[in-house]
């Protein structure tokens, strides 16, 4: 029997599972200037992805990869629901976190 793709089906379930709160956290206490922070992160795993010889280490670095830089989006998707009032805001970070594309 190969678990091979069941355990990356686990791994990928997981990281979208922590990437979630870990963006929530971070729109609330850094705001949206912590995009780079993602994208350097992204870039790490994703290239050290590259080089590792086990297919269920590399899928996970790539999974993670990925979820960095998915994460970007999703932090300034975050702002936009903090705007509406979905997710509460943090009275203590400046209003000027605008760092849009």
């Amino acid at each position: 029997m190969n678990l091979t793709g069941f355990i990356i089906a686990i791994i990928s379930f997981l990281c979208i599972g922590l990437f979630h709160p870990i963006v929530i956290k971070v729109e609330y206490y850094i705001g949206c200037k912590a995009w780079p922070a993602f994208l350097l992160v992204g870039i790490l795993f994703t290239v050290l992805s590259l080089f590792v010889e086990s297919t269920v280490i590399s899928s996970a670095l790539g999974v993670v990869g990925c979820s960095c830089f998915w994460s970007i989006k999703e932090l300034f998707e975050q702002r936009k629901r903090v705007k509406k009032g979905w997710f509460p805001k943090n009275p203590d970070k400046k209003e000027n976190d605008r760092n849009d594309f």
